[in-house]
C-alpha cells in the first residue's frame, strides 16, 4: 500500500498507457457481459452490481491485455473476477429491496459502507466475513457521473474502533462475532469528524482505497451526463488470510 493510500485512505494512480489499454479491453468484455445478462439491476434500476462479473483471469489478463501490475504500487497476486459496477441516470430510485431509512442512506449517505462487512441472520448482524487486502477501482468509460466517494482517515477510526470490539475475543473467531454497534457509532464518528471526499476517475486512471476506507457512490446529479451504458467501474477486492490480518496489517 503506498504512502498516501496508507495515510489518507485513497490514492490516484496514472493516468498511464498500461492501465488505458487494460480498460479499453474490460469495457468491450462490460458491454458484452451487460447485452447478456440476467441479472437484475438495484435501485430502481439504476445500478448492476455485478459481482464476478468481467471474465478477466487470474493473472488480471482480460481479452489478451496483461493487467497494469507494472504500474501500480501493489505486488502481483491472484485476482478474482472482478465486479462490474454501472450506475445509470436517475440512481438512486427507491426499490422493493429496500426499506425507506436505507433509501434515505443511500441518498443521503452515499450508501457509506464498509467492504468485508456482511450482513448475517435475521437480525442483519454485521460480520467480516471477507478480509479484504485492497480496493483497487479502474473506471472503463469517460465520465464524471456518480463518483466513487470516500471519508479520508476514517480507516484509521473503524481501525480502531473495530479493534476495540474485538480485543475481548480469541483472533480465530474474529469472524463470528458481531461488531454492528461498533461499525454504526464509528460511522457516525466519521461522518462527524472526516472529510468526504469525491473521486470521479477516467479510464487511463485508478483509484486504490486502504481496505479500511468508509466510501459510497454519490447520487446521479440532474447535469451529469455519460456514455449510454451508464458509468462503468470495474474493481478488484482480493482476500487476505484472515480478519487478523485484515485489522493489523500495514
Amino acid at each position: 500500500m503506498v504512502d498516501a493510500a496508507a495515510a489518507r485512505g485513497w490514492c490516484r494512480i496514472g493516468p498511464d498507457p498500461a492501465i488505458a489499454a487494460w480498460a479499453a479491453a474490460a469495457r468491450a468484455a462490460a458491454l458484452d457481459t451487460l447485452a447478456a445478462t440476467e441479472e437484475p439491476w438495484r435501485c430502481g434500476g439504476t445500478w448492476f452490481v455485478g459481482v464476478d462479473a468481467l471474465p478477466n483471469g487470474p493473472d488480471g489478463a482480460i481479452g489478451g491485455t496483461p493487467f497494469p501490475w507494472s504500474v501500480l504500487p501493489l505486488a502481483p497476486e491472484p485476482l478474482h473476477r472482478a465486479q462490474l459496477s454501472v450506475i445509470r441516470p436517475g440512481y438512486p430510485r427507491p426499490s422493493p429491496e429496500e426499506t425507506p431509512t436505507a433509501f434515505a442512506f443511500r441518498r443521503d449517505r452515499d450508501a457509506a459502507h464498509l467492504d468485508g462487512l456482511l450482513p448475517i441472520g435475521p437480525t442483519r448482524a454485521r460480520m467480516v466475513k471477507e478480509p479484504h487486502a485492497w480496493i483497487l477501482g479502474l473506471p472503463l468509460n469517460d465520465t464524471a457521473a456518480s463518483p466513487l466517494t470516500v471519508w479520508e482517515g476514517s480507516h484509521d477510526l473503524l481501525r480502531a474502533a473495530l479493534r476495540q470490539a474485538l480485543a475481548p475475543h480469541p483472533p480465530d473467531i474474529w469472524g463470528e462475532i458481531d461488531i454492528t454497534a461498533a461499525y454504526q457509532a464509528a460511522r457516525r464518528q466519521v461522518f462527524a469528524s472526516c472529510r468526504r471526499v469525491e473521486l470521479p476517475a477516467r479510464p487511463g486512471e485508478a483509484t486504490l482505497l486502504h481496505r479500511l476506507t468508509l466510501h459510497g457512490v454519490a447520487p446521479w446529479r440532474p447535469e451529469d451526463t455519460a456514455p449510454p451504458e451508464g458509468r462503468m467501474i470495474a474493481y478488484f477486492r482480493p482476500q487476505l488470510a484472515s480478519v487478523r490480518d485484515w485489522l493489523t496489517a500495514a
